[in-house]
């Protein structure tokens, strides 16, 4: 059954929203947009910075790169870079530009201490204040469950603008979510119009190549990525695998080259795109074929995360890997049922991968994940998946993914509190 004008609207909004580019790790690249917002406001530079973060904030912008800013680490040089040399127009691009000599203002200020940071406590996962003070004139911006959603900005006290939320509902910020489901996702992947999606998709197909071809080429972290072909070989599974990690690599070490996200993820938007890219060149498929199978993986990506939210103790790779497995299978003729069985294969296997911040092991990560949804793939397309008898795999895939949404979302709360702990303690 084709799916609905008002369905076939909400996911077209849907990949609007989700599939934006950013430039670097997307968390201490909000910590630099806010920044830069505050300072915009405040207009002139400031004395102190405060910046009061949540812990998966904290945890994701500790130990990254901050791009274009001489590989300098972690919030205060986030925080900083956006407010000596930001464009909050920009968005998550908002430090594209940055000069030498601002890299030097950036250090010094490092040096001087001007930033102050603060966790806050028992608060939404994904949740930064940053207040900057100029003698008596002061400015704060605040945004909470999407990396720019904006909800309180303020000029010496005065409230400027205001946007309730509920710090529970982190999909309060998006478009309705309620919508998605895999075959209604197959459905209008099968079906969509692609002359208002083309180019968004080509800047995925183009941005998400240029960085992983950046990472093959250079120096980047312990270059996983070109580890695997160096190890395993240049075949097309190998290459799917090799391509997202080097992605990988590159972005969690200070590449300057953005790269398309999804779910407010980079490495997300790199591991549901690159595999299906590659395959589909490797392949021969046509532009359209692979166009349709890039709306299947970030959809199915988008589906998963609408359970989990944008930042928790589950990795995101994981979830962005079912997607690109069901583009796999979905780009081998796979039937709507050997979609959803790649999906609960990988699912089955590696849901309990933990994400312990935004760094060079990232790269690791994604291509474990992606190892885990080919062989899923395999499997469903040998007619075989895993069943409701096997641990938390629910009789259908909806259940399946709400169960391991809950399980990221409810299950791993203790643990992102400790691994948070832990990474302090060092």
């Amino acid at each position: 059954m084709a799916v609905t004008k008002e369905t076939y609207q909400a996911y077209f909004t849907i990949l609007k929203e989700e599939l934006v580019p950013a430039l670097g790790c997307t968390e201490p690249i909000a910590i630099a947009y806010a920044s830069a917002k505050a300072r915009e406001i405040l207009g002139d530079f400031p004395e102190q910075i405060i910046i009061e973060c949540s812990g998966n904030i904290i945890k994701n912008a500790r130990s990254v790169v901050v791009p274009n800013t001489g590989n300098l680490t972690g919030i205060e040089a986030s925080a900083i870079t956006g407010a000596v040399a930001g464009d909050s127009s920009k968005g998550l691009e908002v430090i594209e530009n940055v000069n030498e000599e601002q890299i030097k203002q950036v250090a010094s200020l490092l040096e001087a201490k001007l930033c102050k940071v603060k966790l806050i406590e028992n608060d939404a996962n994904l949740h930064i204040i940053v207040k900057m003070i100029n003698g008596d004139q002061s400015s704060l911006v605040e945004l909470i469950h999407t990396h720019t959603n904006i909800s309180r900005l303020e000029k010496n006290g005065e409230v400027l603008l205001e946007k309730s939320f509920n710090k529970e509902d982190f999909n309060s910020a998006l478009a309705d979510r309620s919508v998605l489901n895999i075959a209604d996702i197959l459905e209008f992947a099968q079906t969509v119009d692609l002359t208002d999606l083309k180019d968004m998709l080509e800047q995925q197909i183009n941005y998400n190549l240029a960085i992983a071809e950046e990472g093959l080429k250079n120096e980047y972290g312990v270059n996983v990525g070109q580890m695997i072909l160096d190890c395993y070989g240049d075949d097309v599974k190998s290459k799917m695998k090799a391509y997202a990690a080097a992605g990988s690599d590159a972005r969690m070490c200070g590449c300057s080259l953005p790269v398309m996200t999804t779910s407010g993820s980079g490495n997300q938007g790199m591991t549901a795109s690159l595999p299906t890219i590659i395959y589909a060149k490797d392949k021969g498929l046509t532009e359209d074929e692979m166009y349709r199978a890039l709306i299947l993986a970030s959809l199915v990506t988008i589906h998963q995360k609408t359970f989990i939210g944008r930042l928790s103790a589950y990795c995101g790779a994981v979830s962005a890997a079912c997607g690109s497995g069901a583009a796999l299978t979905y780009m081998k003729g796979g039937t709507l049922e050997q979609i959803e069985n790649t999906i609960t294969n990988t699912l089955a296997n590696i849901a309990g991968i933990v994400c312990d911040g935004a760094k060079a092991s990232c790269a690791a990560k994604i291509a474990s994940s992606l190892d885990a949804a080919i062989m899923g793939h395999y499997l469903a397309m040998r007619g075989v998946a895993f069943d409701e008898k096997c641990g938390m795999v629910q009789s259908t895939i909806e259940q399946t993914i709400e169960a391991y949404g809950r399980l990221g979302r409810e299950g791993m709360k203790q643990t992102d509190i400790e691994v948070l702990n832990i990474m302090l303690e060092k």
